[in-house]
């Protein structure tokens, strides 16, 4: 999954941190292949998060886990609107 989130004006910073302080949580979160923080090269306010879920379970006890809870409850504060998240699958081009 990608997940776009863009700061507040002025708020960058403060995502980055919100984000940073729960990353060591979430990636030990049953499940989670890979939750990385990065920043949009020609936006410098958008995060974005990849990240890579064992299933579609493990990807909804996350949004469920006590680490994601304590930021989507700051997202209002944090974000300029919602995250735009988009789901995908790895096609085999072998």
């Amino acid at each position: 999954m990608v997940a776009l989130l863009t700061a507040r004006q002025g708020g960058t910073a403060a995502l980055q941190e919100a984000l940073a302080s729960i990353i060591p949580s979430v990636r030990r979160e049953p499940g989670c292949i890979r939750y990385d923080m990065n920043v949009d090269v020609e936006n410098e306010h958008r995060i974005v998060m990849l990240e890579g879920w064992a299933s579609e379970a493990a990807l909804e006890a996350h949004a469920n886990a006590p680490a994601f809870r304590s930021l989507a409850v700051r997202f209002d504060e944090l974000l300029e609107g919602p995250p735009i998240l988009i789901k995908f699958r790895s096609i085999d081009a072998s």
